[in-house]
C-alpha cells in the first residue's frame, strides 16, 4: 500500500507539473483561510485510521452517522420555523403544514415572549406578533396547540431565557391533553450562553440562567425523560457572521459549560448530556457544510468520553438539527433563493441532519406565505423521496476531499476550544468579549470580501437585474397587538387572582433558595400568572443581565 502511495504522489506531482500546470485557474479558500487543493487523491487521507477515526455509522466516534440506518431506518424530523401574529392564527398554520406532510413543529416565538414581556409591557409596543406568536400566558399556549395531539408530535421551542415557563405551559397542556410527560417529544433552545454573545434576548445574570438550565436537567431526566432539554445553538453565531469552524467551536465550547454547570449541580453526566441537541446553520458552501457536521460528530463524542468520562454511548452521540441560512437568502431576484435552499438542504442531508427547516424563498422580505412555506417543505420532501440521496448511509464518506475536510476542520476547532479553554471557558470567553470579537471580525471580512467583488453573491454584487417591487407578501395584522392587550385583561379579570398570587410567592421563595425552580414555575403557570409576572418576579430576585461591548 505504502508503495502505492508513493507511486500516486508522484503522478500527481506529474500532473501538476505536465497537465494542470499549462491552464490558468483560480486558487480557492475556505472562510477560514484554509487554502483549497485543485485536487485531492488517497494520498491526502494516507494517514487516516479508517476504523478509529471514520469507523461505522451507528458507533463510536459517530463520523459517518449517529444511527446505523440512518434515513433507510428513519428520514429525518421535516419542520419549518413557523408563528407570527396571534395563537389563532399559528394554530392554523400549524395544521396547514401537518395537512402538507410535515413530521414535527418549531415554534417561533415574538421578541416580547422571548424576553419575557406581556404583550401590554410599553417595551412589547409595535413588536408583538411581529416575528412569531406572541404568548403570555397558558390560555395563548392551549390555542397554538388545540386540536394538536402532543402525544403524536415532535416540538421544537425555539426560546431561551424564559424557557423554563413556555415548557412548563407546554406540559400544563399536555395535562390538560391527559397525556403523561413521560411521552412528550420535543425541545427547547434553552441555551444561554450564545445569547450573550451575538442574539441578546437575555434576561438573567449568567449565574441564575444556568440554574434554570440545571434545573431543567434534573426535572426533565425525572418527568419528561424523552424532551430535548438544551438545544445547544451554533445557528445564530454563523448568521451573526462567523465561519463554520466558529460555529462549531464556540457552540462546542458553550456546551462544555453547560456539562460543567451540570456536573457542579450535582447530576451524574449520563442523565442529562443524552438529552443534549444541537441547532446549527447550513449554509451556501456545500462540500464545508458537509464535512463540518462529520467533523462535529467525531469531536463531540471524543469530549463526552475522554473530557468527561461519559459511558453511555447515547452521551457521546451528537443529534441536530439545522435550519438553512437565512443570511444567505437576498432580497434582490428573490426566486434564486429556492436554489439555495435547495443545495443547502442537500448538504445537511449529506451531513446526517436528524431534523431540518428549510427557510422559504421570501424570508429577506417578509415572514413566508403559506405557498412558499409549503415550497420549502417539497424540497425537503423531493430529497427525501427523489434523487437518491437517501439510499446509503453517509455517501460522502471517502470522498479525499471530505475526508481531509473533516480532518482539517477537526483540528481546527480544538484549537479554538483550547484558547478558549486558556480564558477559563465558555462564560469567562463572553466576559472577555472574545467570541463576540472572533465573530465580528469574520463578519466584517466576509462583508469586504462581498462589497469588493472577491466573493460573488449573484444578483446583489454580479448578474443584477431592475426588478419590480415584490408583490403578495404576508403582512401581520396591525391590530394583533391590540387584540391580544384585550384577551389579557380579560384574563386577569377571569382568573383565581389569589391562587396566582400565591403561587407567584411560592415561586418567590423558592427563586430565593436554591431547590429546582421547575415546580413552583409550573404551579404558577396552571394559575394562568402570566410570561410577565413570573419573569417579573425573577427579575426582582436574580437581577437583568447588562450586555458588553466587543467592538
Amino acid at each position: 500500500m505504502e508503495e502505492d502511495i508513493e507511486k500516486i504522489r508522484e503522478e500527481t506531482k506529474r500532473w501538476n507539473r505536465d497537465c494542470l500546470g499549462k491552464h490558468t485557474f483560480r486558487k480557492s479558500e475556505t472562510d477560514w483561510g484554509l487554502e483549497i487543493k485543485p485536487l485531492y487523491t488517497v494520498d491526502d487521507i494516507r494517514d487516516i485510521n479508517y476504523l478509529e477515526e471514520i469507523g461505522f455509522p451507528g458507533e463510536y466516534p459517530f463520523t459517518r452517522a449517529p444511527h446505523p440506518s440512518m434515513y433507510l431506518g428513519k428520514l429525518w424530523t421535516m419542520r419549518q420555523y413557523s408563528g407570527y401574529g396571534s395563537a389563532e392564527e399559528t394554530n392554523k398554520r400549524y395544521k396547514y403544514l401537518l395537512e402538507q406532510g410535515q413530521t414535527g413543529l418549531s415554534v417561533a416565538f415574538d421578541l416580547p415572549t422571548q424576553i419575557g414581556y406581556d404583550s401590554d409591557h410599553p417595551l412589547s409596543q409595535g413588536e408583538v406578533g411581529k416575528v412569531g406568536v406572541a404568548v403570555d400566558s397558558l390560555a395563548d399556549m392551549e390555542t397554538i396547540f388545540n386540536g394538536l395531539p402532543l402525544d403524536k408530535l415532535s416540538t421544537s421551542m425555539t426560546i431561551n431565557a424564559p424557557a423554563a415557563i413556555l415548557l412548563a405551559m407546554y406540559l400544563a397542556v399536555a395535562e390538560k391533553q391527559r397525556i403523561a410527560t413521560e411521552k412528550l417529544n420535543g425541545t427547547i433552545q434553552n441555551d444561554i450562553l450564545k445569547e450573550y454573545t451575538v442574539r441578546g434576548t437575555y434576561i438573567f445574570p449568567v449565574g441564575p440562567s444556568l440554574r434554570l438550565i440545571t434545573d431543567i436537567f434534573e426535572y426533565c431526566s425525572k418527568h419528561v425523560p424523552k424532551w430535548n432539554t438544551i438545544n445547544v445553538a451554533g445557528y445564530h453565531m454563523r448568521e451573526a457572521g462567523a465561519t463554520a469552524v466558529q460555529e462549531i467551536a464556540f457552540t462546542f465550547a458553550d456546551a462544555i459549560e453547560y456539562v460543567n454547570a451540570g456536573i457542579k449541580a450535582g447530576l451524574r453526566v449520563d442523565d442529562f448530556a443524552p438529552r443534549i441537541s444541537w441547532i446549527f446553520n447550513t449554509h451556501n458552501n456545500f462540500f464545508e457544510e458537509v464535512a463540518k457536521y462529520r467533523a462535529a460528530r467525531r469531536l463531540w463524542a471524543k469530549i463526552m468520553k475522554e473530557r468527561f468520562g461519559a459511558s453511555d454511548p447515547r452521551s457521546w452521540m451528537f443529534r441536530f438539527h439545522t435550519q438553512t441560512a437565512g443570511s444567505a437568502l437576498t432580497a434582490q431576484q428573490p426566486l434564486n433563493n429556492v436554489v439555495r435552499v435547495a443545495f443547502q438542504t442537500l448538504a445537511a442531508i449529506l451531513g446526517g441532519a436528524q431534523s431540518l427547516a428549510s427557510c422559504s424563498f421570501d424570508e429577506a422580505l417578509a415572514l413566508p406565505t403559506e405557498d412558499s412555506v409549503r415550497l420549502s417543505l417539497r424540497t425537503q420532501q423531493i430529497i427525501a423521496h427523489e434523487i437518491g440521496v437517501t439510499d446509503t448511509v453517509d455517501p460522502m464518506g471517502g470522498s479525499f476531499y471530505i475526508e481531509s475536510l473533516t480532518r482539517k476542520m477537526e483540528e481546527k476547532i480544538i484549537d479554538y476550544i483550547n484558547r478558549i479553554d486558556e480564558l477559563g471557558g465558555a462564560a469567562a470567553a463572553i466576559e472577555k468579549g472574545y467570541i463576540q470579537q472572533e465573530i465580528q471580525e469574520s463578519a466584517y471580512r466576509y462583508q469586504k470580501e462581498v462589497e469588493s467583488g472577491k466573493k460573488v453573491v449573484v444578483g446583489v454584487n454580479s448578474y443584477q437585474v431592475e426588478e419590480p417591487l415584490p408583490k403578495g407578501l404576508l403582512k401581520v395584522d396591525p391590530k394583533v397587538g391590540a387584540i391580544q392587550i384585550k384577551k389579557l385583561k380579560e384574563l386577569k379579570v377571569a382568573r383565581d387572582n389569589q391562587k396566582v398570587e400565591s403561587t407567584l410567592l411560592a415561586l418567590r421563595k423558592t427563586a430565593e433558595g436554591n431547590t429546582n425552580l421547575m415546580p413552583p414555575i409550573l404551579e404558577a403557570v396552571k394559575a394562568y400568572a402570566t410570561l410577565g409576572e413570573i419573569c417579573g418576579l425573577l427579575r426582582e430576585v436574580f437581577g437583568e443581565y447588562e450586555g458588553t461591548s466587543a467592538i
